[in-house]
């Protein structure tokens, strides 16, 4: 199931059921869970080609690994390791985009450190 396809779309396999895991996991705090279903999209460059899919895993995968550096800062652990290139790999990925399109300009205040 998880590396289905869905029929109706352009592309069959954009891997979305991945990604909707991936999200709910990222909407419940679940930020390890989110990166590993984000990373599992990003492992699978191939399958996905040019869906949206694709690019967006990138910023999950940073918005997930933001949600883990947080929670082990505020348990006063050691922060672990981010993929601090990952957003810039969706900004890479979508340097032609609309910039009017919304998960486009909520990604792009992110990298402004």
């Amino acid at each position: 199931m998880e590396y289905g396809t869905i029929l109706f779309t352009n592309n069959p396999s954009c891997l979305y059921p991945t990604y909707i895991k991936a999200q709910a996991y990222l909407a419940s705090g679940q930020a390890t869970d989110a990166a590993t279903e984000f990373q599992k999209i990003i492992d699978h460059a191939g399958m996905v080609w040019n869906c949206s899919t694709g690019a967006l895993a990138h910023l999950g995968l940073a918005r997930a690994n933001t949600l883990e550096s947080k929670k082990a800062k505020a348990q006063s652990r050691t922060p672990p390791c981010t993929r601090s290139k990952s957003i810039q790999k969706f900004l890479d990925l979508w340097k032609d985009a609309d910039p009017g399109v919304s998960i486009f300009k909520t990604a792009k205040p992110n990298t402004q450190s």
